[in-house]
């Protein structure tokens, strides 16, 4: 997917606060080009710490089946990185994943942006809620996009856009309530991406009432990079060239991050205590 009808360029995500955030529209797609298609908007949510080539791969991956295998058409993407509230092990401060995100952003793609709203906020964020954000900063104070006729409206469908350990947590009892489920998948849908070591028949057989809304996208060319292995590869001095974008790199050289996250020293305890 290509942008040729962006709109002003908004103060950058990385620089915006509670008080001065403005939703970044700036390169929604303003008019759909396909009057038989429905207009949608990819939603990936997540740690980002850092983000990696397969983050930025899964919406190509998504855009091309979005395109041959669907109904929709892709006029737009975003980047939402979760709040430091998260306090998950290897999570930078969101300012550093905002940006990182927006590097990787400007970088590599033409139609990707960051939403830095979820990663703004002091409590953590519900995904079912992001998206709801979503969902009224296009569709209500945004009226959607334009329709291919040129003269009328048409709402934009929000989707979340995952890799296939979500699915597999959704599938688990217990982890996620049933309701954030219902609104997710019932209300959104969500395109997944396959991934070694998630049994997606298994997964899907505990999600079946909401298999329709529900898309599993082959990966033909098998990308495994996680942010866990590229926090790994920094710790022990080890390069990550070619497996996330250059300027993400040289922003984790100059502000020196992931030296130590502190997931090798828990991991440390962890084995003193046995």
């Amino acid at each position: 997917m290509t942008n040729d009808v962006a709109g002003p360029v908004p103060l950058a995500a990385s620089a915006m606060t509670l008080d001065n955030y403005a939703f970044p529209a700036h390169r929604l797609l303003r008019q759909q080009t396909d009057p038989e298609r429905i207009p949608l908007v990819l939603v990936a949510c997540g740690s980002f710490s850092p983000i990696t080539y397969l983050h930025l791969r899964m919406f190509e991956m998504a855009n091309d089946y979005a395109r041959i295998n669907t109904q929709y058409e892709v006029v737009g993407g975003y980047l939402s990185p979760v709040s430091d509230a998260y306090k998950k092990a290897g999570l930078a401060e969101s300012r550093h994943r905002v940006r990182m995100c927006e590097l990787a952003a400007e970088e590599t793609s033409s139609w990707l942006m960051v939403d830095p709203w979820e990663a703004l906020q002091p409590d953590y964020m519900p995904t079912a809620k992001v998206l709801d954000h979503f969902e009224y900063e296009i569709n209500q104070a945004g009226h959607g996009v334009l329709a291919a006729d040129g003269e009328t409206r048409r709402p934009v469908k929000i989707m979340l856009l995952a890799g296939a350990d979500l699915i597999g947590t959704m599938s688990t009892p217990g982890v996620w309530a049933e309701k954030d489920l219902d609104h997710i998948l019932g209300n959104y849908g969500a395109m997944i991406v396959e991934r070694d070591g998630t049994d997606m028949d298994e997964a899907l057989a505990n999600l079946k009432q909401w298999e329709d809304n529900i898309h599993v996208i082959a990966q033909m060319i098998q990308n495994n990079v996680s942010s866990t292995k590229i926090r790994l590869f920094l710790r022990r001095d080890m390069s990550v060239q070619y497996l996330i974008p250059a300027s993400v790199i040289q922003y984790i050289d100059q502000n020196r991050l992931y030296t130590d996250d502190g997931e090798g020293k828990s991991k440390e305890k962890e084995k003193q205590r046995v």
